[in-house]
């Protein structure tokens, strides 16, 4: 039998324990299944509920699969970065609040980086707000900017929470897909490939539409947006007074070859401009959520109403320790010995490694210029899926038999896109190389064993 335990203390004076027992049965905890419950979910997130990641990642998490899925590093983040926090802890200010739109260290140093880069003068204050990872910038321009009924422009593939954030804010997503066209005689597929109609593109702007959103680098695909393709772009969102919300978190991964343009700084798009960074891809350090909005003061106040209304404020520790990091890195830019810099180049190095395995195992990678995921056509393989849920997408079905029978996890790509193009996306899925060099190992025995069972 089991028992409810209760202990009573008077006017602080331990008496005589008096100890109470109930059986458990005598204890009602609920109410009946048919009592009906008048409180229900706001309709801003209706449908929005099921997330594929927390499934997956679920299953992922058992030790013995190698889980080249989610966008976790296992690799050690920068050395001084992690001194820098180890030092924070021991200065009492900075373990309290700090200003709530940033660290001042902190937006002093992002305006310094992105001052250089992006060749002006942005006012730490007004210009940059520090957010709880890209999300929460994201979130804040979202809800500062996007009004109800207006038309948000999202390139698929996307990531996951473009479309569930534009519904949250009332508004209509209005979906492009990316297009698959191989070079001539290309031997290896390239994430440069897929290219947006740019009549499909202006087709979906019209006196509703509010924003755009670009990701580029992008996540899933890899894809570097060329200037010619942003200039594009551009245009269509000064002809039609439209604002971009440009997702840049991989800004600093782009491979030899390429380069990472920002669309603010075309001509006429630093005033319609919000970019997204992220503390978390710049340093590998994703648990330390946090991230920023760059862009003219007339709109990042706005994305600050959201923040001071919602999270209010950052981490100082945190904030605190990257400022330092980014202090550091900023006296050596384009040096080898920068993060910036050489994380790249260590990142090419599994990039490769992993297009070989797939490649050597049958399948066909497309190799991307920049981020540190990579898709995969898993069509070749013909693995029988037909006992496994008939209504889900092939890849969605296709890496949970990968997980279960090969013990390697990825994410399906039709995750990254509506129901209405599924099919279009379904036969690939994408893999992350931003790994241990023991666990591209692990996942290259499993792919030269794969005909083996």
């Amino acid at each position: 039998m089991f028992f409810a335990q209760q202990y009573f203390y008077c006017f602080g004076i331990r008496a005589s324990l008096l100890k109470i027992t109930y059986p458990l049965r005598n204890v009602r905890f609920s109410t009946t299944p048919s009592m009906t419950f008048r409180h229900k979910n706001a309709k801003r997130i209706e449908g929005i509920d099921r997330n594929v990641w927390m499934e997956l990642t679920s299953l992922a998490a058992d030790p013995s699969i190698v889980n080249l899925g989610q966008g976790l590093p296992d690799i050690s983040p920068p050395k001084y970065l992690k001194e820098e926090l180890a030092k924070v802890a021991f200065v009492n200010r900075l373990n309290q609040y700090t200003r709530g739109f940033g660290h001042p260290l902190l937006v002093e140093a992002l305006s310094q980086v992105y001052g250089k880069v992006c060749g002006r003068k942005i006012d730490p204050y007004t210009d940059i707000l520090v957010t709880i990872g890209a999300y929460g910038s994201l979130f804040s321009a979202m809800q500062g900017l996007i009004e109800a009924e207006d038309e948000v422009i999202i390139i698929e593939p996307y990531y996951d929470c473009y479309v569930d954030m534009v519904k949250m804010a009332g508004a209509k997503p209005v979906c492009i897909s990316l297009r698959y066209k191989p070079a001539a005689g290309g031997d290896v597929a390239s994430s440069a490939d897929w290219v947006l109609d740019l009549a499909e593109l202006a087709s979906k702007f019209n006196p509703k539409t509010k924003a755009i959103i670009l990701n580029t680098p992008h996540n899933p695909i890899g894809k570097v947006y060329t200037k010619e393709e942003l200039q594009k772009i551009a245009d269509l969102c000064i002809k039609h007074d439209t604002l971009c919300i440009s997702d840049e978190v991989y800004e600093w991964l782009v491979y030899t070859g390429k380069k990472h343009i920002k669309i603010a700084t075309l001509p006429g798009m630093w005033e319609r401009t919000v970019t997204i960074g992220s503390v978390g891809k710049t340093y590998s350090v994703t648990g330390w959520k946090l991230g920023w909005s760059i862009g003219p003061q007339h709109l990042i106040k706005h994305l600050q109403v959201v923040q001071q209304n919602s999270i209010y404020t950052c981490p100082t520790p945190l904030q605190e320790a990257v400022a330092q990091a980014f202090l550091i890195d900023l006296k050596r830019m384009d040096e080898s010995d920068c993060y910036f810099c050489s994380l790249p180049k260590e990142l090419e190095d599994k990039r490769n490694q992993l297009a070989q395995m797939l490649q050597e195992a049958g399948l066909k990678p497309i190799v991307p210029e920049g981020g540190y995921f990579m898709i995969v056509d898993v069509s070749t393989l013909n693995v029988d899926l037909s006992d496994m849920e008939e209504d889900k997408p092939y890849d969605y079905k296709f890496v949970k038999w990968m997980i279960k029978n090969k013990k390697l996890a990825a994410i399906p790509l039709s995750s990254f896109c509506g129901p209405e193009t599924q099919e279009k996306f379904e036969k690939y899925i994408r893999f992350c190389f931003i790994k241990e060099d023991s666990t591209l190992d692990a996942a290259e025995k499993i792919l030269k064993n794969w005909k083996k069972h």
